[in-house]
């Protein structure tokens, strides 16, 4: 008799890919058997490994940090790769993101939202244009940027929908945007870059 699924019907099982659900991903961590040594996110069901962070990177993180903060102030929360709750399959780990209130507001679970994820990008810049940027639009982020470090720009992603950002510009260093959620501020593309 054949083994697996479709062993009543004689065929062969088909394999098929686990898909993680966000509640079972936390207690996997919440465990220790995923720990802060495994970077890992979970994007849509699935586990994904991220890619390790060069002096750049890491630079540019800080940068996008410290001008975003500058840029909302009091009232946002701006968070270095700390977890999204984005729905019951993902929980991106995004390298900057602004969230309303403080860190108390999230001592018993992760921001469900934000106002404005970055993604830092040099070897991940086809996964966070493309399936990063689809994720966050489909869960309403209004905002979402990629810091390209090869070609040292900023693009920004505006007006979420079903299939991805309706608007996107590039901007050069020269340039500078005022976030959707700080319509007073202005960040100079020159001051994220490394």
């Amino acid at each position: 008799m054949a083994e697996g699924r479709g062993a009543e019907t004689g065929r062969a099982a088909s394999p098929h890919a686990f898909r993680w659900p966000r509640a079972l991903y936390d207690r996997l961590i919440e465990e220790g058997i995923l720990g802060p040594e495994t970077r890992v996110e979970l994007v849509d069901g699935e586990v994904i490994e991220m890619t390790p962070q060069g002096s750049r990177h890491a630079a540019a993180v800080r940068l996008a940090q410290r001008a975003l903060e500058r840029a909302f102030g009091a009232g946002f929360d701006v968070r270095a790769q700390l977890p999204l709750a984005l729905g019951e399959w993902s929980e991106p780990e995004p390298d900057v993101s602004v969230v309303r209130g403080g860190p108390r507001d999230y001592t018993a679970r992760h921001p469900a939202s934000a106002e404005l994820v970055v993604e830092v990008s040099d070897a991940s810049l086809a996964f966070d244009a493309d399936v990063k940027q689809r994720l966050y639009a489909c869960h309403g982020i209004p905002e979402y940027w990629i810091l390209d470090l090869p070609h040292g720009r900023l693009r920004v992603h505006r007006a979420p929908g079903e299939g991805g950002y309706r608007e996107v510009r590039e901007l050069g260093p020269g340039d500078a945007v005022t976030p959707v959620a700080a319509p007073g501020r202005r960040v100079r593309v020159a001051d994220l870059l490394p």
